[in-house]
């Protein structure tokens, strides 16, 4: 996502005793799959990412199970449920639950540094409505969201994998499109954004082509206006001022 930062924290290695306790972020998994939602990064778990995993991480981290997700019971509350798929550092993630507190988030990444740094926001901003699994996106929406369950779901910025050759790395493929529009309840939506024009009309391409989603944007090119929710982040902030573009795509699930 565009919003990685290194934080100003002392950095400290994942194996260390400031870590996460094994279990709290997988350190390894196997995806035997066509369809993967991440490609695992290196990185440093900073003091300040550690001491959220250990203050923050039994209460807001979700552990994947092969069986369906009790969102009233993790979240001690009947809310719409809103899937988030990679959300980097978490700028973005926080920003938007502060925004839409009627709402719960559900955000899967497998980045220990950028989930740390997410538990680090709930902590410091009291959000409530978040909940991470740290786990394969795909496997989730397999095991644990049944059709209709979500009310939304986010994927911003995803890798575009520049290179003609790596575009079947690209998170936005039909077959994960499908199984996201299966999991929204009718009405509901998905919304995509990317600063990387050849991927953004890909996902247009994509997204129109699935049958049980259907566009929202009122203008002839098909992109949407970026939602209210939605902030800027530091990094789109610079690409703008640098001329580069942004595009939302907003689709909502067609009626039963």
């Amino acid at each position: 996502m565009s919003d990685s930062q290194t934080s100003p924290d002392s950095q400290v290695p994942p194996s260390s005793s400031s870590s996460p306790a094994a279990g709290a972020a997988p350190a390894d998994v196997a995806h035997p799959r066509a369809i993967r939602t991440f490609v695992r990064r290196a990185g440093r778990v900073t003091t300040g990412q550690a001491k959220a995993y250990a203050q923050w991480g039994e209460t807001y981290l979700v552990p994947y199970a092969p069986t369906p997700f009790d969102a009233p019971a993790a979240f001690g509350r009947s809310a719409p449920l809103v899937l988030e798929i990679g959300f980097g550092m978490g700028e973005a993630t926080a920003h938007i639950a502060g925004t839409l507190p009627d709402i719960n988030f559900l955000c899967c990444e497998v980045h220990e540094p950028g989930i740390g740094a997410l538990l680090k926001r709930i902590g410091e901003q009291n959000l409530t409505n978040i909940r991470i699994c740290p786990h394969d996106a795909v496997e989730v929406l397999d095991h644990m969201l049944p059709p209709g369950s979500l009310h939304g779901v986010h994927i911003f910025f995803p890798d575009p994998w520049h290179k003609t050759r790596h575009h079947k790395r690209r998170l936005i493929q039909p077959p994960l499109v499908h199984k996201l529009a299966q999991r929204l309840a009718p009405g509901g939506y998905l919304h995509c954004a990317t600063d990387w024009q050849p991927y953004a009309e890909q996902m247009l391409e994509v997204l129109s082509a699935e049958p049980l989603l259907a566009n929202t944007s009122p203008h002839p090119d098909g992109y949407a206006d970026k939602p209210h929710y939605r902030p800027l982040t530091k990094f789109e902030k610079r690409g703008l001022r640098l001329g580069h573009g942004v595009w939302d795509l907003v689709f909502h699930r067609r009626p039963s």
